[in-house]
């Protein structure tokens, strides 16, 4: 068997040729589980309207407006039982936290109150920012039942209401950022919005 010579040639219908087949592969890959990850975001977002959000007979995701603000999109759901709104949920975000952006699910009653805070998704630092998850600390804990009208919504060492969460304090404030967003964006609302 005669060996082939090496050519730029012969190199680069190599090099497209593999570039071609891992093309192909990566796009099925992404095709074939497109679907299962919008399953599985939306499954967590439904799970965190239930968490902050009283008992609905409505499909909240179904029923979402949306606010451009600070850069990014707040998502306000709907909670109704019949004709009754028992609650709004609104998908907020802070850029703020130690390891960048995080989300948030922030439950508010019809008059502002926060209902309940449950977190979507973060990076922050495991034993330390983590413990903002409910099922890891208490620190939300102290937001429930609070209207930002009144609880100023920052930490103690800014002359705020909430106690930050030890040596974690970047990511407190975050927290508070995200919570104040979502009011902010909230209140400004109309009421013809739910």
């Amino acid at each position: 068997m005669a060996k082939k010579e090496s050519t730029f040639l012969n190199m680069v219908l190599t090099l497209f040729l593999v570039t071609l087949v891992a093309a192909g592969l990566l796009g099925s890959v992404y095709s074939l589980t497109k679907e299962p990850i919008r399953l599985a975001e939306l499954k967590r977002k439904n799970e965190a309207i239930q968490m902050v959000v009283p008992a609905f007979d409505n499909e909240p995701s179904q029923e979402v407006a949306k606010k451009y603000v600070d850069g990014d999109t707040l998502y306000f759901y709907t909670a109704r039982k019949g004709d009754e709104v028992t609650g709004i949920a609104v998908e907020t975000f802070t850029n703020e936290g130690f390891s960048g952006k995080f989300k948030l699910m922030v439950g508010f009653k019809p008059d502002g109150t926060i209902l309940d805070i449950a977190v979507i998704s973060h990076a922050e630092t495991p034993g330390l920012g983590d413990k903002m998850e409910q099922d890891k600390s208490d620190f939300s804990a102290q937001f429930k039942g609070k209207d930002p009208a009144t609880f100023r919504l920052s930490v103690k060492k800014d002359r705020g209401d909430v106690d930050a969460i030890t040596a974690s304090t970047i990511t407190s404030r975050a927290y508070c950022d995200a919570v104040q967003r979502a009011y902010d964006a909230f209140i400004n609302l109309s009421t013809s919005d739910f």
